[in-house]
């Protein structure tokens, strides 16, 4: 099994997960969590991003933050020590291979091993405050400015400037209306900050530095 994990180095701990864990594989655009779904297994990202989800009853979306490599989700570590059914929805954003560690050995490698515990605590740390940053900007930045962020952090998970995404998508993930997207977007497009196609919005190079600055 080919894992590659920079924090996990314990040879009996990487003998386990060898052991006891399976590689999954998912094609853009699939789940890999779905919310109301109990979650038997601890999703470890080897290749690829998931997007993380959080929706709601009447099946609007709203975009949390991305797992990338070496990560894992802070929601499915503790759905899987209460026995609680997930709130989220988590995606794959390109093709994308985890490792998938039955939830039983996530709680008996938490006791066992220390680069584990750290490894569990590390995520909640840095999904908390991804957290944290997306209620801010629910609560303190407007549309126009949580649209440029979520451009700008889209075209670099995704390696691309090329977004290949409709109005309405960028929409739902932002909790809006797809009418209020486009609006934005054109003023975005009309600022030389991106170019508008077919299903496709052309991020331009230095939106990570115009947002710095402003």
């Amino acid at each position: 099994m080919d894992i590659h994990l920079p924090t996990i180095t314990d040879p009996q701990l990487l003998a386990e997960i060898e052991k006891h864990a399976h590689i999954m594989e998912f094609e853009a655009g699939q789940a890999i969590i779905e919310p109301g779904q109990y979650i038997k297994m601890v999703p470890v990202v080897l290749e690829g991003t998931i997007k993380v989800l959080r929706t709601n009853d009447e099946g609007h979306e709203l975009f949390l933050y991305y797992i990338e490599g070496g990560e894992t989700c802070a929601v499915s570590l503790t759905c899987c020590s209460i026995m609680n059914p997930s709130d989220i929805k988590a995606v794959a954003e390109e093709k994308t291979k985890i490792l998938a560690v039955p939830a039983r050995k996530h709680e008996e490698w938490s006791h066992e091993f220390r680069q584990w515990k750290d490894f569990v605590s590390l995520t909640y740390q840095k999904r908390f405050q991804s957290m944290f940053q997306a209620i801010d900007d629910l609560a303190f930045k407007k549309m126009d400015q949580r649209l440029l962020k979520y451009l700008a952090v889209k075209a670099k998970q995704t390696r691309t400037n090329e977004l290949n995404m409709t109005h309405q998508e960028i929409a739902s993930e932002l909790g809006t209306s797809r009418e209020v997207v486009s609006r934005l977007l054109k003023q975005l497009e009309n600022r030389k900050l991106v170019e508008l196609g077919r299903n496709v919005v052309y991020v331009r190079d230095g939106l990570e530095e115009f947002i710095d600055k402003n």
